[in-house]
């Protein structure tokens, strides 16, 4: 199996996909939009969730190469960090890096999965807006990138590119008549070249936008002052690995990432290289305290790793100096022993430099903090007085109507008693039985019970006592036994 094929077929949506299925897939189906528009769309779907897929995996590494296919040096190559995962470079080579043993390569690829994906595509003289789409307004898959990162609209609105909307649902039906006359040529006449053509460019994968925006959003939250503060590069360097699984964002993505997350998601603001977190509408500017704190955060890091690098160094200038030593050379030992007391030199200044700073910004950071509390101190006393401003909280008001409240309790008190005597002089003209009467009664049927149970007993012992047959023994012994008998029935 091909390198590509292999690449392919850790995708899912390959995966579960059989070949006979994929050869169906990797066919020109433009024609079907209307003659089967199930079967078209589910053709749609499963291209536009299979680029997904590969662009958020640094599938285009290759394809974004400007050096592919020329003598470079290996310090030269464009890195995979470089290739973007958020945006797809529609480009003929696309094809190629989509052929599929057993399969072959995409037929009507531009047609099928650019214009099919409801791509924005740019106006042309000789084809002002011949492949704009219904879908295109509604669904919004791919955007141009140039279009994404200019306009102050946030793609959810419904005024978005409301120029290209006009322009579908006013032009669409004059485009047509005009192609039955064969005034302008009919999309389908288009071969795929001049499709690529038109179709050629960046464009930004919303879907995955969104995604990485949710990541970002999850771990921005409950940041200090400092922490919410970045410059594009240390935002770059913070989230960049963490949004989408396995891969660091490009440059390109996180200019994308920025914009959607101030304009869309409005959590970011940004000011030239400065972004800062906001949590609501209050606050979103950088301002000079923010600025301040930036640079002392950006100096901070970068004392860090100088103090890093030259740990790196004294260790390996440690290896070198006992290298030489078991090679016997004590002249190249002495010079890097030279080097490293110089090395040792500039990282106690740097360790010194470094607690200051650090230092200074906590005190810049709590300064900063404690103005953000006494403003939340002055909102919280204007509340506080605006509450109390109320006229139902006036003293005399208030004692006006907690003398009301006693007054109307009162007048409760007072229908409750009337109640009650009017209902035991009721129960008097009534002739309810009191509960004295009615307890004595009720005790008086007890005793009743308990005497008519035990003569029950007794008249079950007398009858078992008649049943009892007594042998002949004297006068004196029989009536002995007959009465130990009767004691133990009637004891029973």
């Amino acid at each position: 199996m091909s390198s590509s094929s292999v690449l392919l077929s850790s995708c899912p949506t390959y995966a579960s996909t059989p070949n006979s299925r994929l050869q169906s897939l990797y066919s020109d189906v433009s024609r079907q939009k209307h003659s089967n528009p199930t079967s078209y769309h589910v053709h749609v779907d499963w291209w536009q969730r299979t680029l997904e897929e590969l662009v958020s995996r640094g599938w285009q590494t290759e394809t974004t190469n400007p050096y592919k296919g020329k003598e470079i040096a290996p310090q030269d190559v464009v890195p995979e960090s470089q290739s973007n995962k958020l945006v797809f470079g529609a480009r003929r080579a696309v094809v190629d890096r989509l052929r599929y043993d057993g399969v072959g390569k995409p037929l009507g690829l531009a047609s099928t999965i650019v214009r099919a994906l409801f791509l924005f595509l740019p106006p042309t003289e000789t084809n002002n807006n011949v492949l704009v789409k219904a879908e295109l307004q509604r669904t919004r898959a791919l955007v141009p990138l140039s279009q994404f990162l200019a306009s102050q609209q946030s793609v959810y609105d419904p005024g978005w590119l409301p120029y290209r909307i006009a322009s579908f649902l006013v032009g669409k039906p004059l485009w047509w008549a005009m192609e039955q006359l064969d005034i302008v040529r009919s999309e389908d006449a288009y071969s795929e070249a001049e499709m690529w053509k038109r179709v050629e460019g960046e464009y930004v994968l919303l879907k995955l936008v969104e995604h990485a925006a949710d990541a970002v959003d999850a771990c921005s939250g409950g940041l200090c002052l400092a922490d919410r503060l970045y410059t594009v590069a240390t935002f770059r360097k913070a989230f960049g690995s963490k949004v989408l699984p396995g891969v660091s964002l490009s440059e390109t993505d996180t200019r994308v990432l920025l914009r959607y997350l101030e304009r869309d998601r409005r959590i970011v603001v940004q000011d030239k290289d400065a972004v800062k977190f906001v949590t609501d509408d209050h606050g979103r500017e950088v301002t000079a305290i923010d600025r301040g704190i930036l640079e002392l955060k950006t100096a901070v890091a970068n004392l860090r790793d100088q103090v890093d690098r030259l740990h790196g160094k004294i260790d390996e200038t440690t290896k070198r100096i006992s290298a030489a030593l078991r090679q016997q050379q004590k002249s190249i030992a002495l010079g890097h022993l030279r080097f490293k007391k110089s090395l040792e030199d500039v990282l106690t200044k740097r360790l010194g430099a470094l607690q200051n700073l650090e230092a200074t910004l906590i005190s810049v950071e709590t300064a900063a903090g404690d103005i953000e509390i006494m403003q939340t101190y002055e909102k919280s006393t204007a509340t506080l007085q605006a509450i109390l401003s109320h006229p139902s909280l006036r003293r005399e008001r208030i004692d006006e109507m907690m003398d009301a409240l006693a007054a109307a309790n009162a007048d409760a008190r007072d229908v409750d008693e009337a109640i009650k005597t009017g209902g035991d002089v009721a129960a008097v003209e009534t002739g309810v039985v009191d509960d004295a009467d009615l307890e004595v009664e009720l005790n008086e049927l007890v005793k009743e019970a308990e005497r008519e149970k035990a003569e029950a007993v007794g008249r079950t012992a007398v009858d078992r006592l008649s049943e009892v047959k007594v042998p002949m023994e004297t006068p004196g012994e029989g009536q002995i036994a007959a009465r130990e008998v009767s004691a133990q029935l009637i004891a029973a």
